[in-house]
């Protein structure tokens, strides 16, 4: 497996997230529950709370529980939620809400993040970018757990296929290959 570089702020539109190895990066009703006890890279989380500007969510993450903050409060800056309601939404200090086109909500989130990075967490504007090709980077963690139902990553039944490559390596379309081991039932 390729190592990966630190995280850069390059002003880049980042989608983002802590992801099951079965594609999920929230349970049913977006619970984020099953999130717990798992380690990263050492150093990652700073990385990301030192290079993100501003972060794009969707309104059904917010409606969950509006006194969230990205990196268990450790981040501060502006976020900007993309709803087609925003007249009734919760207000937060530091949260704007957007009825907007994504392509008019990232233009506003790179602006706020003054050459930092604009976090996307938000599948469904994900995709949307994705699809639009508005996604500089994909950054996944892929945690040791099979959750079996939930919010995808990426969900677009009847889309087209998007392709991917490594950002670092000289095998920028290789596999990536994790080995797991099913863990004793407590």
């Amino acid at each position: 497996m390729f190592d990966i570089a630190p995280q850069q702020a390059q002003g880049k539109v980042l989608f983002h997230f802590t992801m099951s190895l079965d594609g999920f990066v929230a349970g049913p009703g977006h619970a984020m529950d099953w999130m717990t006890g798992f380690t990263g890279r050492p150093g990652a989380e700073q990385e990301y709370i030192e290079t993100t500007g501003a972060v794009l969510g969707g309104r059904d993450g917010w409606d969950l529980d509006p006194t969230a903050r990205p990196y268990g409060a450790a981040w501060e800056g502006p976020i900007f939620i993309l709803t087609h309601h925003p007249e009734d939404a919760t207000p937060a200090e530091g949260v704007t809400f957007l009825d907007c086109d994504v392509a008019e909500a990232v233009r506003v989130g790179l602006e706020a993040a003054n050459g930092k990075n604009l976090e996307v967490l938000s599948p469904t504007i994900g995709r949307q970018l994705l699809e639009r090709g508005l996604i500089d980077e994909i950054d996944l963690h892929i945690a040791p757990i099979l959750l079996g139902e939930g919010i995808r990553v990426f969900d677009n039944p009847g889309g087209q296929p998007i392709r991917l490559r490594h950002a670092q390596g000289s095998q920028p379309v290789a596999e990536v290959d994790v080995r797991f081991l099913p863990a004793a039932a407590a």
